[in-house]
This record gives structure tokens, C-alpha cells and sequence, in this order.
């Protein structure tokens, strides 16, 4: 078996050939709030914000968060410029959030969800006061392009998360490849959330839970919320929060699993138990699939590596980039800003191939917090850190979001 790394790359391919010479419209345009104009960062919001009590956390009750369905079905829309426009977005910033945890985690399995991860800051945007979602439009690629100093226009949220589940909905092809996303978010009593982000945990999950609970006593809480994560992940989410503090204002924690199968089955009676090298030094026996038939495949000279690209579902498909023996994998992960990607889409050439793979399931956490400290501390600060306002998101003042986990919670392809 092969002793190179290997980059496995899961792609939703929302882009037709139509779309891909679709007349440009700024991404802002796409996603602005009704009747959006620039506002001074001084003023008040044009409208007061309603907040609404959060349910206590109770073991006994596990049943998600009422929703209004006929709104949800609204948001499976087919493919649209709207969409197009998202994942291009959502796909920029993911490889920067890939390469700042890759960089990190040498000789480890590196696994991010840009859905999750861009959905979960439009979240919170959604409670931060101007200035803060003036920083979170910049990151997100969603800023007007023409913005003072003195004033700031911001972007629907929701349309934006609404948007996102359109995404999700192309890959999610029934049985064979699903997706799955939950979100919940723990405050502490007696505390009012903004329906604007009670509302944005909806449109960006299938089931979201929000409660509350006494954070006094830190090790009793963390249990607690630990307990309940499990329960209502169905035991996917295990120990999701860590050395908790009394003084915590807001938990939050997203999940996001995808189950897939091979759009061309790979044969069982050809799965043997065989070696199979993690890395220069480590081999293990693994159950691989063998399949021999038609793929679509490149030998890149120039980035030293070969390409394979899987079928999924109709939209989704997987591509597994092999560096040649010898060649750095980090070497080629740090040109993939470079749009290597779309070259390798226009050669991919159908060749008759016998493929090898083990099956596999994977899954990772990843602090919000670290991770954008990775990217640039200073984005950090202002986006959840000690800069960050969030005067939308309570009715406590001030508000600060203590922790923000988002979890691949399991990448099972069979």
C-alpha cells in the first residue's frame, strides 16, 4: 500500500456549466437586508431587539426546539445564484481555516466542515453589535465593498443561514448520503436570548437545543450540558465541553455529520483485511475496497501529485490527491488557495483504473476560538474574543460567548 499522505478533499459541486459564466453579481448584493442602507456605528438599531426566555436544561426533556416547518421546507430550493455565490464564498474561507489547523497538526488526520464552521459565525453575527458584524461581513466575504468609516450596511443573516441549508439540501440525497447538523447553545439563568439568534440556530440545523442553567458550581454544569450533548446526539457528542468557569455567559456547539456511500459500489467480495500505512512509520491491517471500472483521473506533473475523483450523490463527490512518493502533501495543501482545484476539474480525463481504499469513518473538534487565534489573533479578538461585542444577542450586558466548538462529528463513506 501506498506510504505517501494522503488529501481526501469532500466537495459539493454546486456550481452547473451554466452558472459558471453567470454574469457577475457582488455577493453583498445577493445577501443585504430589505432596504439596507448605511448606518452610523453610534446609532441605535433601526428596530428594538426582542429577546425571549430560555428553557432550563432538564435530563427529562430532550425533545428539540420547536420550529415552523413550512419555513424550513421553503429553504429546499433548487440550485440558484444565491447559492453558487455561498459556496464559492464558503469554500475561500474554509481552505484558510483548513491550512491555519493542518498547520498545526503535523502527522494527525485533519478534518473541518466550512459549512459548519461559516455557519456558525453567521449565528453570531446575528447578535453582534455593528461594529463587531462589521468584522464578521469582512471574514465572511460578504462586506459592500464600500464601507466608511462612520457607518456600516449589513447583510440579511438569515438569508444567508437559509442559504447554507439550500447547500446542505443539494448533497443530502436521501438514505444513501445524508447529512445531519445540530446546534446547541447553554446559558446561564435568568438570562433572555434575541430571537434574531434563537432564530439563526434554526435556519442553520435540522434540531437545535437552547437552554439554560446554573453555572456556579463549573464541574456539576459541565456534566450536565456533557450529559445532555450525548443524550440528544444520540451518543455522536461525547465530552463536548471542558473545564467550564462560573462566570460563563454562553456555550455554543454545532455538529455536523455526513454518511455516504459510493455512488459505484465498490465490490464486497474484493474487501480483504490488508497493510495499510498511516504514515512513513506507521502501518496498520485494515479492511480495504477494491473496484476496477471508469474514474476520472489526472497525473499532475507540475503539483507532483495524482487525482482521483469519487462519486457521491448527484452533487457531492470526493476527490483523493496522492502525492507522489517523496513530494511534501503540506506542499501541495498551501497552493490550494490558488484555484489548483478548478485546473484539475477541466483535465480530469475517464481512464479504466483499480482503486483501493479502506473503509473509513472520521471525526474532529474544533475549537472557534483556536482556530481563528490560528488564522490571525487580531480577527480573533474582535470576531469572539476581548473585542467582540455582542449587544444583540442578550439582554444581559455585557455579553461574551465563552466557548464555541464545531464538530465533524462523524465522515462515514462505505
Amino acid at each position: 500500500m501506498q506510504r505517501t499522505p494522503l488529501l481526501v478533499l469532500l466537495l459539493c459541486c454546486c456550481l452547473s456549466a451554466g452558472q459558471a459564466n453567470r454574469v457577475y453579481i457582488h455577493p453583498f448584493q445577493l445577501f443585504a437586508a430589505k432596504n439596507v442602507s448605511c448606518e452610523t456605528l453610534q446609532t441605535q438599531p433601526s428596530k428594538p431587539m426582542e429577546t425571549l426566555p430560555v428553557i432550563p436544561l432538564d435530563m427529562e426533556v430532550l425533545t428539540p426546539d420547536g420550529r415552523d416547518q413550512s419555513k424550513l421546507d421553503s429553504q429546499r430550493q433548487n440550485i440558484t445564484e444565491r447559492t453558487a455565490v455561498l459556496a464559492e464564498l464558503l469554500n475561500t474561507l474554509g481552505l484558510r481555516m483548513y491550512q491555519a489547523l493542518s498547520s498545526k497538526q503535523h502527522s494527525t488526520n485533519t478534518l473541518l466542515s466550512p459549512v459548519n464552521t461559516y455557519g456558525s459565525l453567521v449565528t453570531f453575527f446575528l447578535g453582534a453589535s455593528k461594529k463587531t458584524a462589521c468584522v464578521f461581513q469582512e471574514l465572511l466575504g460578504l462586506s459592500c465593498g464600500t464601507e466608511r468609516e462612520d457607518c456600516v450596511s449589513l447583510v440579511d443573516g438569515h438569508k444567508v443561514l437559509k442559504t447554507l441549508q439550500s447547500i446542505n439540501s443539494l448533497v443530502d440525497d436521501g438514505p444513501k448520503d445524508e447529512i445531519t447538523t445540530q446546534v446547541w447553545a447553554f446559558t446561564r439563568q435568568d438570562v433572555q436570548l434575541s430571537q434574531d439568534f434563537i432564530q439563526g440556530t434554526q435556519d442553520f440545523s435540522d434540531t437545535s437545543f437552547i437552554r439554560s442553567l446554573d453555572f456556579s458550581k463549573p464541574e456539576e454544569a459541565e456534566q450536565l450540558v456533557n450529559n445532555f450533548v450525548e443524550k440528544t446526539s444520540d451518543g455522536k457528542v461525547k465530552s463536548a465541553f471542558k473545564e467550564l468557569n462560573s462566570s460563563s455567559d454562553l456555550l455554543f456547539i454545532t455538529s455536523f455529520n455526513f454518511q455516504g456511500s459510493w455512488r459505484t459500489a465498490f465490490q464486497p467480495e474484493k474487501t480483504l483485511l490488508q497493510e495499510f500505512h498511516v504514515d512513513e512509520t506507521t502501518t496498520v491491517m485494515a479492511p480495504l475496497m477494491t473496484h476496477t471500472g471508469q474514474y476520472h483521473y489526472l497525473n499532475d506533473k507540475t503539483q507532483q501529485c495524482t487525482i482521483v475523483k469519487l462519486p457521491l450523490s448527484k452533487r457531492s463527490y470526493m476527490l483523493l490527491v496522492l502525492p507522489y512518493e517523496g513530494a511534501d502533501l503540506r506542499d501541495i495543501e498551501s497552493r490550494l488557495r490558488t484555484h489548483i482545484m478548478s485546473g484539475w476539474h477541466q483535465s480530469l480525463q475517464e481512464v479504466l483504473l483499480e482503486l483501493s481504499l479502506p473503509k473509513f469513518s472520521m471525526s474532529s473538534e474544533t475549537d472557534l476560538h483556536d482556530l481563528l487565534t490560528n488564522m490571525d489573533p487580531k480577527v480573533e479578538a474582535e470576531l469572539l474574543g476581548s473585542k467582540a461585542e455582542f449587544s444583540q444577542l442578550s439582554n444581559t450586558k455585557p455579553f461574551t460567548v465563552d466557548k464555541v466548538n464545531c464538530l465533524s462529528g462523524q465522515i462515514v463513506v462505505h
